[in-house]
């Protein structure tokens, strides 16, 4: 599985800005057993970008190829192949995480026969079991983060796209998350996670993609940042890239 996206713009509008642009020409790849980053803050673009990646915005041009499928004109295809965790994926209320994750499986059409063990299997993983039967409603903030993710790759897609995978979750929880994103690797999964924490890209990411005002200011491995920025820690990488970028323009 191969995760293509080619030269993609997306532009909104709102009273106070007017038009603006919130991915501008934006192109990257992610291949099997690789972790693809996005680093930027806020509103850089990543959460835009990744949701033309699970197909719930269109891009205005260019296009996404997951294992050649393209994510407008074949979106079904498209979401049995992809895990997408967003920032703001909405749980059932008054459904039990177990519940919900029966629901996704068979929804994703994953194997009847397997459906059971799989949910057992990410319980464990997460340690939901405690709340495995309670109504989402009365889970806290980390909690519900947990059933979302496992939501997210209940049906055990072979490419992956996490939005903060790491909010809400206490330093246990994030240390089990970085674990399952370092064995996608081995799996030969393609993963692509947005973050704003230097150290998690860092730490996790085989290149790393700077992104701010919409657009991708440099991309590549952390030496190669790292020879081309002249910087060694990853937040003066960020910013010494962003900065040539400005200079360029002016």
């Amino acid at each position: 599985m191969t995760l293509q996206v080619n030269n993609i713009s997306k532009t909104f509008y709102d009273k106070k800005r007017g038009e603006f642009a919130a991915v501008d020409n934006v192109s990257f790849s992610c291949a099997p057993g690789e972790v693809m980053g996005l680093l930027g803050p806020n509103g850089a673009g990543k959460t835009t970008t990744l949701r033309m990646i699970g197909t719930l915005l269109s891009p205005d041009s260019g296009n996404i190829l997951l294992d050649g499928f393209d994510t407008v004109l074949a979106p079904e295809a498209v979401r049995t192949r992809l895990g997408f965790l967003s920032t703001d994926t909405g749980l059932y209320e008054k459904l039990t995480p177990r519940e919900i994750l029966v629901y996704f499986a068979k929804l994703s059409k994953y194997p009847a026969d397997k459906i059971e063990s799989r949910i057992e299997e990410l319980i464990s993983f997460l340690d939901i079991r405690q709340y495995a039967d309670v109504r989402c409603e009365k889970l806290s903030t980390g909690m519900r983060q947990k059933v979302s993710f496992a939501r997210s790759i209940v049906h055990d897609p072979p490419t992956m796209a996490f939005d903060e995978p790491a909010n809400g979750l206490d330093v246990i929880a994030i240390r089990a998350l970085h674990q399952f994103i370092k064995s996608c690797k081995e799996q030969r999964k393609c993963v692509v996670l947005s973050t704003h924490v230097m150290s998690e890209a860092e730490k996790l990411c085989d290149r790393i993609a700077i992104i701010h005002k919409g657009r991708i200011f440099a991309i590549g491995t952390l030496e190669e940042l790292r020879a081309k920025s002249g910087e060694h820690y990853l937040e003066e990488i960020f910013f010494a890239m962003v900065q040539e970028k400005v200079d360029e323009l002016l």
